[in-house]
């Protein structure tokens, strides 16, 4: 991958590397693909075993070190637990993966999984941001990458409030990464489209196309540092010609996708 075999990678964005939802999914693509640069470490997830698989795995065919920290991101003191166990940690590089979605009408949802969601994908996400963010500015160097999603840049009916934390990613990627680049802190938002994961089964969603983990992570980890915001993989650049209709045809063309995907829950057609 462009960018990750030179040795400068290491020196600018490691040693150390903090990976939030390393269990699975991109974040687990993440981690491999940066342990193929060199970095060493941090997983974080909720399942300790998936961890220690990957953390042995990783450690015996690239020879880092890693650590692993079983932690639930929802719970209100996780972040500072995380922080403290950083603690002596040279963390050159933070990747925000963990997050989880819901699908459906926002009134039948169960409102304590949504406030869940919500300390997972934006709370955790501005606390970890945050501290990490001082850290490197102080170091002079260091990279942040925050996952959106192509639902961040428009109301998506039957995933309204999903779409809406993504939206608060992405707006905070965007800005910070002006605020940080005097400082030598690269930011990237990454944007992509469906992902063949676990993450259609929590958000119980019928998807069809769907792209690779290891896409995502891989042109992820290459656009850092050389844009902003990055939409992976041929899905994705195909939807993202969408994002040239205005913004109210898009909330229609996002309520067909949607209804579509989640119609075995709304009892909607596919197309209405």
């Amino acid at each position: 991958m462009r960018g990750m075999t030179d040795p400068s990678w290491r020196k600018k964005y490691g040693p150390w590397a903090l990976v939030t939802g390393a269990s699975e999914g991109i974040g687990r693509q993440m981690a491999e693909e940066l342990a193929r640069a060199g970095l060493d470490l941090v997983l974080v997830a909720r399942r300790r075993a998936h961890l220690d698989r990957l953390a042995e795995t990783l450690e015996r065919d690239h020879g880092i070190a890693v650590r692993v920290i079983d932690l639930d991101l929802s719970a209100p003191d996780a972040a500072p637990k995380l922080l403290e166990a950083l603690a002596g940690l040279d963390i050159g590089l933070f990747v925000a993966s963990a997050g989880f979605g819901t699908s459906g009408r926002f009134v039948d949802a169960d409102l304590a999984t949504e406030l869940a969601m919500l300390d997972v994908n934006c709370r955790a996400v501005l606390s970890l941001t945050h501290a990490l963010g001082r850290r490197f500015v102080q170091r002079g160097s260091g990279g942040i990458v925050l996952m959106s999603s192509l639902l961040a840049f428009q109301g998506v009916p039957f995933a309204a409030h999903y779409a809406a934390t993504k939206a608060y990613v992405q707006s905070l990627a965007e800005g910070l990464a002006h605020e940080l680049a005097p400082f030598g802190v690269d930011v990237v938002a990454s944007a992509p489209g469906p992902i063949r994961s676990g993450f259609a089964a929590v958000a119980d969603m019928r998807m069809g196309m769907a792209q690779q983990p290891r896409v995502v992570a891989r042109a992820t980890l290459a656009a850092l540092g050389r844009r902003t915001t990055v939409r992976p993989g041929w899905l994705s650049k195909l939807l993202e010609a969408s994002l040239k209709l205005p913004r109210a045809m898009r909330v229609r063309i996002m309520r067909r996708v949607m209804g579509g995907m989640t119609k075995h829950k709304t009892g909607l057609p596919a197309r209405q």
